[in-house]
């Protein structure tokens, strides 16, 4: 006896069930995908990330908007929510609900063990394809480490990591410095690898 191939969903389905629900999902391929809730410590990083972005782009024509943003990757048909986004000039968005962005500058995702290989494997190379990206952060909960995926003007992404709690990342397509103290302030951590920042080239 064979299971039964799940029904395809067609993301108009899928739009009208998740403005229905209480509760976030993810939308890829035809299938619908529960998010599960966040740590504390999770959302105390989300929180400091988006407070330190916020302080210096209030100035700017930019805006940062926290997990419950909805963000469509338009080449893949991915719907799904990253812990922070940032767009510089006219948002745009998939119709009039104005809940489904999908001209993205920068993209945060904080990282955890149920999520981090999916962030740094399919949820990664989906972003990728997004044209107005230009920064895409991965923030580690569990020590001080923040990896940082620039676009460069060939198309290539450069990584630049930080992990020192006195070490920083700047954002250069907003004019923006994330200090790790910042970044982890009131997180209790112990860093395992602690004293230097250097960049390199993705393989």
């Amino acid at each position: 006896m064979t299971a039964q191939p799940k029904r395809y969903i067609t993301e108009q389905e899928y739009i009208e069930f998740e403005r229905a629900s209480t509760s976030k999902h993810e939308y890829f391929d035809g299938q619908i995908y529960a998010m599960t809730g966040a740590s504390r410590i999770h959302n105390l990083i989300a929180g400091n990330t988006l407070a330190t972005l916020h302080g210096q782009l209030r100035r700017k024509p930019c805006q940062v908007f926290p997990s419950d943003m909805r963000v469509k990757v338009a080449r893949t048909g991915l719907n799904t929510y990253p812990d922070l986004v940032v767009i510089c000039g006219e948002p745009e968005f998939t119709d009039d609900a104005l809940d489904t962005l999908i001209n993205p500058l920068v993209l945060i995702e904080i990282l955890s063990p149920s999520t981090e290989r999916y962030d740094r494997g399919m949820k990664a190379q989906n972003y990728r394809t997004i044209e107005t990206l230009q920064d895409y952060l991965l923030i580690a909960q569990d020590h001080y480490h923040v990896e940082h995926y620039s676009r460069q003007e060939n198309g290539q992404w450069l990584l630049q990591e930080a992990i020192d709690i006195g070490s920083a990342i700047t954002i250069h397509s907003i004019e923006c410095t994330l200090a790790l103290k910042d970044v982890y302030e009131k997180v209790d951590i112990t860093p395992e690898n602690p004293g230097i920042s250097r960049e390199i080239s993705p393989e």
